[in-house]
């Protein structure tokens, strides 16, 4: 075989560039048509709008800030020290709330039927401060999910403080991260009905109960 042959052999054929040109260009018409305003919500031609591709770009979940009421003061240290006589500023002093009425305090006892559940809120501005404590009679245990709302943030949102599968009891303070409702799901996972008593003591404007599901 000569030189001018073995050359003629290696030459693709004029079939096989066009196959390779149309699979790059129907490659290319897919990422531009599908791929890009699926993925990424980039719709430079419009089609992805007219059958709802740029939807499936769009995220599932909200960002939302949350903000911070209590954090910050351990970096005091860093502080610059002022004149003699004069206090540290504290770098966040929303630890320190000046209240114009004394704290109030609500109670409840709730029956919760064999099965059933029921939701109790607290209704606080942000940074303000509860003390809470509940016991279920009898030593009896429900499962209690502590949580909060804010309406603004949408329906589906919301953030958990504390789940117990079974529990007894709960105590302990919440600062209010963001204006809304604060407060618990409790499911009776018992044969039998349980009385949950209920103490909420702090600067909060109302105690809601939402009544038994």
């Amino acid at each position: 075989m000569d030189l001018n042959t073995s050359q003629t052999l290696a030459t693709p054929p004029p079939r096989l560039w066009a196959s390779v040109a149309l699979a790059a260009a129907i490659a290319a018409l897919l990422l531009l048509l599908i791929v890009l305003p699926a993925e990424y919500g980039i719709d430079v031609t419009g089609f992805g709008k007219v059958v709802g591709l740029t939807r499936m770009a769009t995220p599932l979940a909200k960002t939302v800030r949350l903000t911070d009421v209590v954090g910050g003061n351990e970096k005091i240290r860093e502080v610059a020290v002022p004149d003699a006589g004069q206090p540290t500023p504290l770098p966040n002093p929303a630890v320190f709330q000046d209240e114009a009425a004394p704290p109030l305090t609500r109670t409840l006892q709730i029956t919760i039927p064999a099965g059933k559940e029921t939701e109790v809120k607290v209704k606080m501005h942000i940074s303000k401060v509860v003390a809470f404590s509940w016991q279920v009679g009898n030593n009896d245990k429900v499962y209690a999910d502590y949580h909060g709302h804010d309406p603004s943030f949408g329906a589906e949102f919301f953030v958990r403080y504390k789940e117990d599968q079974e529990s007894n009891s709960g105590n302990g303070t919440l600062t209010a991260p963001f204006d809304g409702e604060h407060g618990w799901f409790w499911l009776n996972i018992n044969d039998h009905p349980v009385t949950i008593s209920l103490s909420v003591t702090g600067y909060f404007d109302d105690l809601v109960d939402y009544g038994i599901h």
